[in-house]
């Protein structure tokens, strides 16, 4: 006999895939086959897996590999794929929806264009058209009337009778307000042609600018010129390669990637750039373990007075907001201004330039970014010493050894280890530090005579970031290719970090 829980779980099984389909089939409506699969294939999945009682373990499994999926595997998979198209601000539709829009054009024709008023009949409105382009101003027509909503269907416009009596049109005021109802409209005259909202005081015929030819060109009706969809280049040409606005979306191929590496006009400030990534990423993981790991000895000694407070005193600037900090110090680096410079010129008589000189830029934003990174290290440093046991210091006194000798042969070998992969981290973390950069300089100075835009502060990130939303064209897929290369970039240089950890591992095993 089954019980009323099992009852129970069989409908709300039935309801949750009922309410599937109906979702996957909205979507699939909706033009969107691919993510109507996904759906059905995520949700089925996820039905069987919690409605099974084979897949127990995989309930505890499940939302980690889905998030995982969704929020990781997802976007990396999305963002390859538009690395391997002409995807950009000039190419954002599909073909089909392109060639619509195109289509969609139309201009008023100006022999068929009407005055219009507005006129009210008690809670409802009526629409009265005079000639303009006909050369009879008496000519006029009057709609039946209609309400504060546009009807549905086209309003059908009938001669306005000579015994007529209408009120007084509607000010300006008033038909502002009956705009969106007005522009919905579509009016039929006696003769079968249809009239469109043209503004305020003027309803027209639109005649169409493009007609669509046999394999999915575009004739202009003015002068018979016939465009063609390249669909290499994800634009409608004619004949002499003119192209019309939208274009769309097509696949390149390794157009992206073969620009990146092979035009040389990107070369240079592709591997410029990449080499200034890579520098400032080690040496700021360099100088923020040098100061961090230093700060953390020193206030591991116990003779020392306040060292709580010293270390909450060290510990501030990782607990204020990095953006807070990095606007702090755009304006102590001001060269007329700053509190740096003008301490530079009172003790040397010197006022640097700071945003200006490419390797004083460069020289800023490693203070900076060392300055932010250090308390990490330091917080880091401090755990693992406290980890040592303290008889390894108590024999190393009663040998007699140094504070240095300490340091290099006791705590410095066994920190080093457990350090390690934060230290990859941290790296990683600066790779792609595009908020130091776009805060502090922006990339700038830039590089001159340079197809795109590139400073000689940008790293990888932030000049991603110019090409995709910066530059006059907006060009996403050559962003998500140079993403893609990032991606790989830093997998690389974690594995072989990594790697070398685990070489220098077993060589002291």
């Amino acid at each position: 006999m089954k019980t009323p829980s099992s009852l129970l779980s069989k409908l709300i099984a039935a309801v949750a895939s009922l309410a599937l389909l109906w979702l996957a089939f909205s979507v699939y409506a909706s033009g969107e086959p691919l993510w109507a699969v996904a759906l059905l294939a995520f949700g089925g999945t996820s039905l069987y897996i919690y409605l099974s009682a084979t897949t127990l373990a995989w309930r505890y499994l499940f939302p980690g590999v889905a998030a995982m999926l969704i929020f990781v595997a997802f976007p990396l998979v999305y963002t390859i794929q538009i690395g391997f198209t002409n995807y950009s601000s000039n190419n954002l539709l599909t073909e089909s929806r392109a060639r619509a829009y195109l289509l969609e054009q139309a201009d008023v024709n100006e022999a068929r264009a009407f005055a219009t008023t507005v006129h009210a009949v008690g809670s409802e409105y009526r629409l009265v058209l005079a000639g303009q382009g006909e050369g009879a101003v008496s000519t006029r027509y009057m709609s039946s009337v209609f309400k504060d909503a546009a009807p549905t269907a086209p309003l059908g416009m009938q001669p306005l009778p000579t015994d007529q009596v209408l009120g007084d049109a509607l000010n300006l005021r008033q038909v502002i307000a009956l705009r969106d109802t007005l522009m919905a409209l579509k009016l039929t005259m006696p003769d079968k042609t249809t009239l469109q909202y043209a503004g305020l005081h003027e309803f027209a015929v639109f005649e169409p600018l493009w007609q669509e030819q046999a394999g999915g060109g575009l004739k202009r009706l003015a002068d018979g010129a016939l465009y063609q969809p390249n669909r290499d280049t994800g634009f409608f040409e004619d004949a002499k390669g003119q192209r019309l606005q939208p274009g769309f979306k097509v696949n390149v191929g390794l157009a992206n990637y073969t620009r990146m590496f092979g035009d040389a006009d990107m070369r240079g400030p592709f591997l410029s750039i990449f080499i200034w990534t890579v520098v400032f990423a080690g040496l700021t993981v360099v100088f923020s373990t040098a100061i961090g790991m230093t700060l953390a000895v020193v206030l591991n000694w116990e003779a020392l007075k306040y060292r709580t407070l010293y270390r909450t005193l060290l510990f501030l600037p990782y607990a204020v907001p990095g953006f807070i900090s990095i606007l702090v110090f755009k304006g102590l680096f001001n060269q007329n201004f700053g509190e740096i410079n003008a301490i530079l010129d009172a003790v040397f008589g010197v006022r640097p330039n700071w945003f200006a000189d490419p390797t004083l830029a460069k020289a800023m934003i490693l203070i900076v970014n060392t300055w932010l990174g250090y308390p990490y290290i330091m917080v880091l440093c401090t755990g693992l010493i406290k980890s040592i046991p303290s008889d390894l210091y108590e024999a190393s006194a009663i040998a007699g050894a140094k504070p240095l000798t300490n340091f290099f042969r006791i705590t410095a070998p066994l920190i080093v280890k457990p350090l390690t992969p934060l230290l990859i981290s941290a790296f990683a973390f600066n790779f792609n530090n595009f908020v130091l950069i776009s805060l502090l300089t922006d990339g700038r100075p830039d590089i001159l005579n340079t197809k795109l835009p590139a400073g000689t502060t940008d790293i990888l990130v932030s000049y991603t970031y110019r090409i995709a939303f910066t530059d006059a064209g907006a060009n996403f897929g050559l962003a998500a290719a140079i993403s893609t290369v990032i991606f790989f970039l830093v997998a690389i240089l974690s594995m072989a970090n990594l790697k070398l950890t685990q070489s220098n591992d077993a060589r002291k095993g």
